[in-house]
């Protein structure tokens, strides 16, 4: 029977699937119920383990490898058109509908946090374990960073700035905006292409190792590394939805949001 390693060295695509379900499920994220989730990162840790062996240590170690990977996941996130958001979202529009987004957004990645640090926090009471806990750190960063990927791409839907180019195109550029904080500009003619060229993917990189690193700092005994996670993650997407919707507001020349 082969083992978990042999089955992901089959399927390639596995780190994808797996990223695809802990984002979202029946169209919304965090409704995987906590077991599930725990299952579902134990299984990404694993298949991260096999593609970071396959891609050596040095790739590994400068980030080159984790922004391949993410940017293999990027095109396949369910991002939902205005329609699908509305009716996901109850008919909201506009304002309404970004802020419900966010709270969803920022639900499911607090719950990430909350089980990648309680992951890595157990193995960090097992001293033999703590080398595996890494991978739990990096599969825990490719997930949130997707739903915060996946969070931008829907707030351009719900103030209606369309960014055009193919899938694969539109995720580059969406991944890009995520990794300086900010929106797309569609009307930015060389947006496509700087996405995709070498500034960009640097700029990828640095932010998926900087996220990885605030993640390193939930390595802690028992429950702190729950805690922790959960906060930390819950004020990042908090601080990413305010800066890119602030940016959208002024593409369409909207006021600011009234204080709450």
């Amino acid at each position: 029977m082969a083992s978990e390693a042999d089955r992901s060295k089959e399927r390639p695509d596995e780190v994808a699937e797996l990223v695809g379900k802990l984002v979202s499920q029946d169209g919304s994220p965090a409704e995987t119920d906590g077991a599930e989730r725990r299952r579902l990162l134990g299984r990404l840790s694993k298949a991260l383990v096999v593609s970071a062996r396959k891609a050596g240590a040095s790739g590994v170690g400068r980030g080159r490898w984790l922004a391949d990977v993410f940017m293999s996941i990027a095109p396949r996130l369910p991002i939902r058109d205005l329609v699908t958001l509305q009716e996901h979202h109850y008919g909201l529009t506009g304002e309404q509908l970004a802020d419900d987004l966010v709270r969803t957004a920022v639900k499911a990645t607090t719950a990430v946090g909350a089980v990648g640090g309680a992951l890595a926090a157990a193995e960090f009471a097992a001293p033999p374990l703590l080398l595996s806990a890494p991978a739990q750190l990096v599969a825990e960063t490719l997930v949130v960073a997707a739903i915060e990927v996946k969070l931008l791409a829907e707030l351009h839907e719900a103030y209606g700035i369309q960014v055009q180019g193919s899938g694969g195109q539109r995720a580059a550029q969406f991944a890009v905006a995520w990794s300086k904080q900010r929106g797309v500009d569609p009307l930015s003619p060389a947006s496509v292409t700087l996405a995709l060229g070498a500034a960009a993917k640097a700029s990828l990189r640095n932010r998926l190792m900087r996220t990885l690193g605030r993640h390193l700092t939930t390595l802690g005994p028992f429950l702190t590394g729950a805690v922790a996670g959960g906060a930390l993650n819950r004020a990042a997407t908090k601080r990413l939805s305010q800066a890119v919707r602030a940016d959208l507001r002024r593409q369409r020349a909207l006021p600011p949001a009234p204080e709450v």
